[in-house]
């Protein structure tokens, strides 16, 4: 199933998909231009296609395990909206981020996925044309290497998030604060490289090197895809 809505002038189409096999929330946060839609409903094998006027920045994320009871709520990457709407606030970590900018930098498109705020789902972004390389985090990191200091655990028992150490241990060399407050002196921890060797490609902390920027000429349109 595909929600299509139509093109605005100058705009990109992201279109997300949910290849989970359990409903996802996904939600935007607009940091420079126009708001996008900030948060919708996804079924499994379902996607919804986004036009989102250029010049724009922000980051697009997934909620799940979520229920409305009075009040809309998720184990993982709330907003804390009350609603499916996050209007305008961001997802509570750890959350697997897409992070995009349109015509930016001398006209051009960059999108990155950044594990800087922790983990929630695996992630894909590519671009609709195929005309420039794709960023991922497509490993299941909950399930596969979560250390249990940095595991979220949802109602049921299960791992819904995994944090970052900077989150969870709130340390300047996690951080990247303080004495360790630049590229020169953060480097990657032992926790950061559990994110990288799993998800090269993804940004792991903060001073990380751009091996997963997705640069574009704009104009482009592009699928973004959780649980590739």
């Amino acid at each position: 199933m595909l929600i299509r809505i139509n093109r605005v002038v100058d705009s990109a189409i992201f279109t997300v998909r949910n290849n989970c096999p359990f409903t996802i929330w996904p939600a935007a946060l607009t940091g420079a231009g126009s708001p996008a839609q900030t948060g919708f409903e996804l079924p499994p094998q379902a996607s919804r296609a986004l036009a989102i006027p250029a010049p724009w920045s922000g980051r697009i994320w997934a909620r799940f395990q979520c229920s409305n009871s009075g009040r809309f709520t998720c184990e993982s990457a709330d907003c804390n909206s009350d609603q499916i709407e996050c209007n305008g606030a961001g997802g509570t970590p750890p959350a697997t981020l897409v992070e995009s900018t349109l015509a930016g930098d001398q006209g051009k498109d960059f999108n990155d996925v950044s594990l800087v705020d922790g983990f929630n789902l695996p992630v894909a972004v590519a671009s609709a044309g195929g005309n420039c390389p794709p960023t991922s985090c497509p490993v299941d990191i909950n399930n596969k290497g979560c250390p249990n200091e940095l595991a979220v655990r949802g109602g049921n028992g299960g791992v819904v998030g995994c944090k970052s150490a900077c989150l969870a241990l709130n340390q300047p060399q996690y951080c990247c604060t303080g004495a360790y407050s630049s590229p020169a002196t953060c480097k990657p921890t032992s926790y950061s490289q559990i994110f990288k060797s799993q998800c090269p490609e993804a940004y792991s902390y903060a001073y990380d090197d751009q091996t997963g920027l997705l640069t574009c000429p704009t104009g482009n349109d592009y699928l973004i895809t959780f649980c590739p």
